[in-house]
């Protein structure tokens, strides 16, 4: 069973191996705004006797970091059949695509949301960004009451709206870690409004702030009617919130809070700096879990550590290990602060010790290297390195990853 580059007939194909391996059957609709976005040049198939058995493949699009926005292979469509588990058809595709990647020399990492966290650290994947998932009785819930009125809510539909809703996304999305780059094709796939994927929900709603200068700040949402024995008890759905200045946040909130006719809300993909929990009169309510999000990794280590910023000055010499990439294995001297970094091979004695996979959870800023440091994932070679290089792979905002791709 040879790995082989589809075409873009065979992604009916693809679509039955993913319906297999998910649980799922798609609606013909929902399958063909998944073609829209499907790039056969990227993908890897095995077949046997004709049937697929094996897939995976990745997106081309950006990824904001901390400091900067780089090219970075957004994996995805990973799925074995269960009948070709454990033959080694995953990993011959996870090694097949990475080392794709680094050879393009194009996307310095990759990044990935797990199905089940297991399977993609042996392949050097590392978890980088987390996400709060909301679920909430809005009831009791108090935003601070407004000040002087300076901006005005509208809502609209995403077709009409959907200029307006890219370039709030990209003024926004500079600062954003774990953000990932939309253009037209992306944009269309974003707010395709499929009946049948609403659950029972009304259509999307486009609900946009107006600032002093424009636009400033948007939401997408549904709402799914609901009664019971005392009356309405609807629930809202909020997909995005966007905002570029605070104020267009609380108005936004302020809004998908208080919908007539409901009394719960649900967010999946709240951060764990969102400034929501700082601004409830009751933040406990708001029925934060914890979640995994974005797993990265890190395919050309010089090129991936230079690439983003970091939040203090840093000379740290790490020596690292990757037995899937072994251009990344040696020792490296990272030389970075705020506004530019440089990585550079070294036979300078290492301060830290780590693999691959560690990296990849500094990445974007959202894991402690003190926290990688006392779980063993961090080495310390020269005592102290950990406490003066840990400010350093920080950042102000925390990654916040928007959707799954």
């Amino acid at each position: 069973m040879d790995i082989t580059v589809p075409r873009a007939a065979d992604f009916d194909d693809i679509s039955g191996l993913f319906s297999l391996a998910f649980h799922d059957a798609p609606e013909p609709e929902v399958v063909d705004i998944e073609r829209s976005v499907f790039e056969p040049d990227r993908a890897l198939l095995v077949r046997d006797a004709g049937v697929p058995v094996a897939h995976a493949t990745a997106f081309t699009r950006e990824l904001t970091v901390p400091g900067a926005v780089l090219p970075a292979a957004h994996v995805t469509g990973v799925a074995v059949a269960p009948t070709h588990r454990r033959r080694g058809l995953l990993t011959a595709l996870m090694r097949r695509q990475l080392r794709e990647i680094r050879d393009a020399g194009r996307e310095p990492v990759a990044v990935l949301w797990a199905s089940e966290g297991r399977i993609y650290p042996r392949f050097g994947y590392g978890l980088a960004a987390r996400r709060c998932t909301v679920q909430c009785d809005t009831t009791e819930l108090r935003l601070p009451d407004p000040g002087p009125a300076a901006g005005t809510l509208r809502l609209g539909r995403a077709d009409t709206h959907a200029a307006e809703l890219a370039r709030l996304y990209e003024r926004v999305r500079a600062d954003r870690p774990g953000w990932s780059g939309r253009d037209e094709r992306w944009w269309a796939y974003r707010l395709a409004d499929l009946a049948s994927l609403r659950g029972g929900a009304t259509p999307r709603r486009v609900l946009l702030h107006d600032g002093p200068t424009g636009p400033d700040g948007y939401a997408l949402y549904r709402a799914k009617e609901e009664w019971g024995p005392t009356g309405p008890c609807g629930q809202v759905l909020v997909e995005e919130v966007v905002a570029a200045t605070g104020e267009a946040y609380v108005e936004l909130w302020r809004l998908l809070l208080s919908v007539d006719l409901t009394r719960r809300l649900s967010f999946r993909y709240a951060a764990l700096d969102e400034p929501l929990f700082w601004l409830l009169n009751e933040p406990r309510r708001l029925g934060a879990q914890l979640a995994d999000s974005l797993w990265v990794r890190v395919v050309d280590l010089p090129a991936a550590l230079a690439a983003r910023r970091y939040a203090t000055e840093v000379d740290v010499v790490l020596e690292v290990t990757d037995d899937l990439l072994p251009e990344n294995t040696g020792r490296w001297r990272l030389v970075g602060g705020p506004t530019g970094a440089e990585c550079v091979a070294t036979t300078a004695p290492a301060g830290l010790a780590c693999d691959v996979r560690a990296l990849g959870e500094l990445y974007l800023g959202g894991t402690g290297l003190g926290a990688l440091g006392a779980a063993g994932r961090v080495r310390e070679l020269v005592p102290g390195t950990v406490a003066a290089t840990a400010p350093a792979f920080t950042w102000h905002r925390a990654p916040s990853p928007m959707e799954v791709f």
